[in-house]
């Protein structure tokens, strides 16, 4: 141990300074080593988790959670236009007297078959029984599509004058075509408004008994 009355003046100022410097240096470390005790504390007894109230305002540090929380923009939302559904009609029975399910225009041909009862079959209308009224049931029925020829006859006519005559052939949509105007605007219209291509349409005159080459058909 240093003697301090043997010391002089120098060395004794340079001995409490250097006391000096490691009191604060020491005292540095417990301030340091308290925090630490008190971290590893909340470790073991208190709470693990980071967060701290609002008035802990010596904890200001958060956990990369609450970050994230507060970061993240609210879900996106769209406003959806509104709609109404349309309510399907109710399905009629075959007794129903008007059946509305089936929708057609006045275009469209109506074949009407006439149904009697089997009680009915050999009795005599007016004598033995009455009809007192009609229940109407309607099907969609399909017929394949026909082709017919139009043969057109012009007779040959001689007259007294030892002239000949005939009707002209009649005029068709294009020179030295046989193809009619019907037919011409069907298969446009198939083409174009329907999107059949040619080769259906070839297929389709060929099940129907006509014979034409496809390139006859594509120069019509």
């Amino acid at each position: 141990m240093t003697n301090v009355e043997s010391l002089s003046h120098t060395e004794l100022v340079e001995v409490v300074t250097k006391q000096s410097s490691l009191l604060e240096r020491q005292a540095s470390e417990i301030v340091e080593l308290k925090a630490q005790l008190k971290w590893f504390q909340n470790q073991i007894f208190g709470r693990k988790s980071e967060r701290r109230l609002a008035g802990d305002s010596k904890y200001v540090q958060l956990t990369l959670g609450s970050l994230l929380e507060e970061e993240t923009p609210p879900t996106p939302t769209e406003t959806v236009k509104e709609y109404q559904r349309r309510i399907k009609p109710e399905k009629l029975s075959e007794s129903s007297e008007d059946e509305s399910g089936l929708r057609f225009s006045s275009d469209v041909p109506v074949k009407t078959i006439p149904l009697k009862p089997e009680e009915v079959a050999d009795l005599k209308e007016g004598e033995d029984y009455e009809v007192i009224g009609e229940k109407v049931t309607h099907r969609l029925a399909q017929r394949p599509a026909s082709y017919v020829v139009l043969k057109y006859v012009r007779p040959v006519v001689k007259l007294k004058s030892d002239k000949v005559v005939s009707h002209p052939a009649p005029s068709g949509v294009f020179d030295r075509s046989f193809a009619d105007v019907s037919l011409v605007a069907g298969i446009l219209v198939d083409k174009f408004q329907y999107h059949l291509p040619l080769y259906r349409q070839h297929q389709r005159l060929a099940a129907g008994g006509v014979t034409i080459s496809r390139q006859t058909l594509t120069n019509l």
